[in-house]
């Protein structure tokens, strides 16, 4: 959601995926948790006002924000204690897990978790070109 708010070199990925959400081709879900953690990082690097237009943005999109039940939060303590990522990382790979599905990401962190479940590697067009000059 980052990449997508910052229109970094991954937005495109992200845009693509939620251009198929909105036809319902897939279903994009988003911790409440990652929400808040969108939130804090978007208010600390640009102030409450853009992290206010985030939430704007955020609840237009077609995407199914998904509260932190009690399984939930229990599935994300036990990744959490098993792997090196921090613990709202840890809530994205519980609600993938028991959904089934993928985590869209790029942060690398998240190579530590593909034996648990599938990533989505966004990808960042300037380390590509950076390693092709």
């Amino acid at each position: 959601m980052l990449a997508y708010l910052d229109a970094g070199p991954a937005a495109q990925d992200v845009r693509q995926m939620l251009r198929r959400a909105r036809r319902k081709d897939v279903l994009v879900l988003f911790s409440l948790i990652n929400y808040g953690e969108c939130l804090y990082v978007v208010e600390r690097a640009q102030g409450l006002q853009q992290a206010q237009l985030a939430i704007g943005i955020i609840d237009q999109l077609a995407v199914r924000v998904v509260s932190a039940d009690r399984s939930l939060v229990f599935e994300a303590a036990h990744i959490k204690a098993r792997y090196p990522i921090s613990y709202a990382d840890a809530f994205s790979v519980a609600l993938a897990k028991r959904n089934r599905a993928c985590v869209m990401t790029g942060d690398p962190e998240f190579k530590a978790v593909e034996p648990e479940v599938a990533v989505h590697w966004l990808s960042d067009r300037r380390r590509r070109r950076a390693k092709s000059e």
